[in-house]
């Protein structure tokens, strides 16, 4: 652009920029909840998920812990995306919260039981090398890092969940045809 004219070629932006002010304005402030709670489900696979006797073991190098950093991450960048675009993105949280809550439910029942049988192998194995008694398996306790990422699974899929009251809400009722006009 020079001396206020356009050249050839120059693309014209018609939006104004959007600043942070403008983001948290009436309407898509809600969506600073998924925001938070995509955060907090990408920040639980870096806390301890179980808890063998002394030792904590953090939900990070298993795979399942990636796909929950994953999900977390879309998850909250979808919120942002719905913060600066202030179009709308339930259905797709709806989805990633399923995924989670699926994800984080699972760990929650199978991973302890899974830590605490390895932790007995290991135990029974030390003892027939070391030729001694063998010990029971220590205890095997869920760690603070799969309740945060339940929570932030279910507050996800209830976000999600309002486009459906919503819809619902405001049912469609068709307009009575009336015969009597005919």
């Amino acid at each position: 652009m020079r001396h206020g004219l356009l050249s050839v070629g120059e693309a014209v932006c018609y939006t104004p920029a959007m600043t942070l002010r403008a983001m948290f304005r009436p309407g898509m402030r809600a969506y600073i909840i998924p925001l938070v709670a995509g955060v907090a489900l990408a920040g639980s696979a870096f806390l301890p998920w179980v808890i063998v006797g002394e030792d904590s073991l953090k939900g990070f190098p298993d795979t399942i812990a990636l796909w929950v950093v994953g999900l977390g991450g879309a998850a909250a960048i979808l919120a942002t995306l719905s913060l600066i675009t202030r179009k709308n993105s339930r259905h797709p949280l709806l989805l990633v919260g399923l995924v989670a809550l699926g994800l984080m439910f699972l760990s929650w029942r199978i991973m302890p039981r899974t830590i605490g049988d390895r932790a007995l192998i290991r135990s029974q194995a030390l003892a027939i090398v070391g030729g001694t008694a063998m010990s029971s398996a220590p205890a095997t306790i869920v760690g603070v890092g799969i309740y945060v990422g339940l929570a932030a699974a279910v507050v996800l899929v209830c976000f999600g969940l309002t486009i459906v009251v919503k819809r619902a809400s405001q049912p469609y009722v068709a307009p009575e045809l009336d015969d009597d006009d005919v």
